[in-house]
């Protein structure tokens, strides 16, 4: 028979696009002893989460919970609780995810309309407003914080040119919740989603969702009943916030982490939280133009949380973040898509935005390069 040596993972400072630090009080928090899905101290538990959660979407939606599963399941609830096959969607495609969306869209039987523009720019007014006119969509869904290319698309206005035609707006904050401004209600936002495992400084497996009463109105026109049992908003709802009716096994130690994490950020405040996050951002920009190297995405569209850098000419990428996994313990991500090969994505998200980690990194990056 195999033997096999007890579980002892190497450490890594995770700098990608994800997964960021776990806090060292959520790694203390999931330790605790587990409770049964239906236990009244985890329902007690479910629901200040989710006051906790209103407060970092900074909104009053009383749907507001995590959805068992990453980011991922976010996405598929959000679109999945109102798609009905034909429905027409506007879609923003700035990246990676934005395609991500529509496709995923498309599987549900939506008839897209995809508004695209160059990896590493906004969508634009203009272009969305354009396709809103024509579509008069049921929906329009938008990356906020695109991870692919590190651009944050600016919200203005965008809100209420959508219900201008009676239709949704889908955002995808699994980037921004926690480390860049996300305020839903002041954005008239009706759907919302993340990943526990970036900026709120917490294991991957929850994702937080919100939506409004116009949204939850809007499913319950359907003609058809949500094709999900697993991932159905009010039979979430009915197990979060109603009589706690049983719908699946919760993971009690990631209720424990996300209720620590979000405590925590409560704690320091969503104002300095983003100051935090936008200041080390700044550090990282600075050194790494003192490097001599040259970042994707203008300064005022960055994302504080996540990074990219253009790989210098005659350097090779996937050897450059192998030397910082393997020599200094560091882990930053490759670019997707179209940018494969030519970016690095350099994550600062909930515990792992400290100047100690960007300076640790910039060394290394500098040894690495020769240009230290």
């Amino acid at each position: 028979m195999t033997d096999f040596a007890e579980l002892n993972p190497p450490q890594r400072l995770l700098l990608g696009p994800g997964p960021s630090p776990v806090h060292p009080q959520v790694q203390r928090a999931m330790a605790a002893p587990s409770l049964g899905h239906l236990d009244p101290e985890l329902l007690r538990l479910l629901s200040e989460t989710s006051e906790l959660l209103r407060y970092a979407f900074q909104t009053k939606n009383e749907l507001t919970l995590a959805v068992s599963g990453t980011g991922m399941a976010g996405m598929e609830c959000v679109l999945g609780n109102l798609i009905e096959p034909g429905d027409r969607l506007v879609v923003g495609v700035a990246g990676f995810f934005g395609a991500r969306l529509a496709e995923l869209a498309e599987r549900m039987g939506a008839r897209v309309r995809r508004v695209e523009c160059e990896w590493g720019r906004d969508l634009g007014f203009d272009p969305l407003a354009a396709a809103i006119k024509e579509e008069t969509p049921k929906a329009v869904a938008i990356v906020h914080a695109e991870t692919s290319t590190g651009v944050l698309q600016p919200m203005d206005e965008i809100g209420e040119l959508v219900h201008r035609y009676d239709s949704l707006l889908i955002v995808d904050c699994v980037t921004s919740l926690g480390g860049a401004p996300v305020t839903i209600d002041a954005w008239d936002a009706d759907a919302a989603f993340s990943g526990s495992q970036k900026c709120l400084g917490c294991p991957s497996g929850l994702a937080p969702v919100t939506v409004s009463e116009r949204f939850r109105n809007a499913v319950k026109k359907r003609t058809t009943p949500v094709h999900s049992f697993y991932l159905d908003l009010e039979l979430l709802c009915r197990y979060w916030l109603g009589d706690h009716l049983y719908h699946h096994t919760i993971s009690a130690p990631l209720v424990y982490a996300l209720h620590e994490g979000l405590r925590l950020v409560k704690e320091e405040g969503l104002v300095d939280r983003w100051a935090r996050h936008r200041s080390n951002a700044e550090l990282l920009w600075n050194g790494l133009e003192r490097l001599g190297l040259e970042l994707h995405v203008p300064r005022v569209r960055r994302v504080p949380s996540l990074t990219t850098v253009r790989v210098p000419d005659g350097v090779d990428e996937a050897a450059v973040r192998v030397k910082l996994r393997d020599d200094y313990g560091i882990e930053i991500g490759a670019g997707l898509g179209p940018l494969k090969g030519k970016i690095w994505r350099i994550g600062l998200m909930g515990h792992g935005s400290q100047p100690a980690n960007v300076a640790l990194l910039l060394a290394a990056l500098g040894q690495i390069l020769g240009r230290d």
